[in-house]
């Protein structure tokens, strides 16, 4: 027996679908099966399809493309029917059904045809070209830039959380919808005492906001970005210096903000 509860969003032409299944009869040992080990079962499911599944006990809450949740639906249905117990014993779902599951439900391939690229929607142009988000988290990222004043990025690194801000940035200012981007973060990271470093200002702070510069680089070109900065079009400054800015027209940008403190 199954429940389904779904809905569906749209935000800059962005297809995000968001479903809720209750499998049933709840069964923990079941249910462990299903999910595997620290649920690497439904890792797998989430790698694969590229979407996000969130479980509390015999209820599952799937987000992505339609096509996929759609895919990962049927799938822990079907699995969930293979975890029945045979002469007492609960079945065992091994990563390779999962695998075959998948691939049984050409959900890649269809996926592949059928969904809209992500870059065509939300259109981020640089001198060195367009910035597409490749996965649907970085697209709903870039879409919750663009719809709120007020954005917050988590994210393990590497996954673009600067590099698409910068983007967003960048791509405002070119389009004249700001007049500067006020690019920070703290200086010294959590915990970490630094002493005394030898130099001016921008010699001290640097190398901390290496990545913001080398986002701006590759998105601007060396020549213009100085330009920028000369200007003050482009602010580039540790966190602490941000008392008492004022902020009108600005983009700004708060990296690793996780090191922050209260005061």
């Amino acid at each position: 027996m199954f429940s389904v509860r779904r809905y569906r969003h749209k935000r800059n032409s962005l297809n995000i679908d968001t479903r809720e299944i209750t499998l049933e009869p709840a069964d923990n040992a079941r249910l462990l099966s299903l999910c595997g080990p620290f649920d690497d079962n439904i890792k797998q499911l989430e790698r694969r399809l590229g979407i996000e599944i969130n479980r509390r006990d015999n209820h599952f809450k799937l987000t992505g493309r339609p096509i996929c949740v759609t895919a990962a639906t049927d799938i822990l249905r079907s699995l969930y029917v293979d975890t029945a117990p045979m002469r007492g014993q609960t079945q065992d779902i091994e990563p390779e059904q999962i695998h075959l599951a998948i691939k049984e439900a050409r959900v890649l391939e269809q996926s592949a045809e059928s969904v809209p690229d992500y870059g065509k929607a939300i259109n981020i142009k640089t001198k060195r070209g367009v910035i597409k988000p490749r996965t649907p988290n970085q697209a709903q990222y870039i879409a919750n830039i663009l719809d709120h004043d007020i954005t917050f990025g988590v994210g393990p690194a590497g996954t673009g959380k600067t590099y698409l801000a910068v983007a967003a940035a960048v791509d405002a200012l070119e389009r004249q919808e700001i007049r500067r981007i006020l690019l920070t973060r703290p200086a010294v990271e959590a915990g970490e005492k630094l002493g005394f470093l030898p130099g001016d200002l921008s010699q001290k702070v640097d190398p901390y906001l290496r990545p913001l510069y080398d986002a701006l680089f590759e998105m601007l070109g060396f020549e213009k970005v100085e330009k920028l900065i000369e200007r003050n079009v482009i602010e580039v400054a540790p966190l602490a210096y941000m008392r008492g800015r004022t902020l009108n027209d600005a983009f700004i940008i708060l990296d690793e903000s996780q090191n922050t403190t209260i005061e």
